[in-house]
């Protein structure tokens, strides 16, 4: 018997992987997340299979329902949204089934930031305008933040925020990082990314709070980088016609001489 904690994606049903959606499909017992975790895919649960909507219950009440499943031996599909790395609450969970001695193996997913990106047509890091990602959040009710993980200190680094779960304090996220980024930087706000009634707005940190108006529902993420529609940006040299790769050997004397295609 093994929990299979599976990432199931941002909220478009085909964007989960392979491993997943067989994950799923071999098991007779599955607990999903219901507030996030579309229902459709529910589809590939096989026929006859329990399934139990986490949404209402507590995290005893979960473990409840897994070690009922371990003692019957029957295999269980944990689905949580995105990607189980990040704010997905699972690892109070392995901690539990460590104690209890129960196994389980993790499958991850597509997370909501890429889906977001994704919508926007967007690559991130662009060559000479910024190479790293923060994913972030501010303080809530459910978690805190610990010191030293503040807006303003990732604002200084100039990377792209990919702020989760904020919207609702937003007038406070432009305060904060209007100083180290500029109230022309660039912003998308992405609510419900990849799912059927997805909505975008760009606009800049000083416009932002106008465009949105009172749309500040918390299923949004906000990215806020000068990558983000980004036209004026270097070449990668990953590609370029010089330079010298192990499986595109340049010159007469090639980095890695032999290596190239047959």
């Amino acid at each position: 018997m093994t929990v299979h904690f599976i990432g199931a994606g941002p909220g478009a049903a085909d964007l989960i992987t392979l491993r997943g959606r067989d994950l799923i499909a071999s098991c007779p017992i599955c607990l999903y997340a219901g507030s996030l975790v579309p229902e459709a895919l529910l589809a590939h649960c096989p026929p006859g299979a329990k399934i139990v909507n986490t949404a209402p219950l507590s995290l005893d009440q979960i473990i409840e329902e897994i070690a009922a499943a371990h003692a019957e031996g029957k295999d269980v599909a944990r689905l949580h949204s995105g990607d189980l790395s990040v704010w997905s609450a699972m690892g109070e969970q392995l901690r539990r089934l460590r104690a209890l001695d129960i196994p389980y193996d993790v499958t991850p997913g597509v997370p909501s930031f890429a889906a977001a990106a994704a919508t926007l047509c967007a690559e991130l890091t662009l060559p000479g305008v910024v190479q790293s990602v923060v994913l972030t959040r501010t303080s809530g009710r459910a978690t805190s933040m610990p010191e030293g993980e503040t807006l303003e200190n990732f604002a200084r680094t100039g990377a792209v925020l990919a702020i989760h779960l904020s919207v609702h304090v937003l007038p406070q996220v432009v305060e904060e990082l209007t100083p180290h980024y500029g109230a022309d930087c660039p912003v998308a706000v992405v609510w419900r990314a990849s799912w059927p009634d997805e909505r975008v707005v760009r606009a800049t940190l000083g416009t932002l709070e106008t465009a949105i108006g009172e749309e500040m529902e918390r299923t949004a993420l906000i990215l806020v980088g000068r990558s983000i529609g980004a036209e004026e940006f270097d070449e990668s040299r990953l590609y370029a016609g010089d330079y010298d790769r192990r499986y595109r050997p340049v010159g007469t004397e090639p980095r890695f001489p032999g290596t190239g295609p047959e």
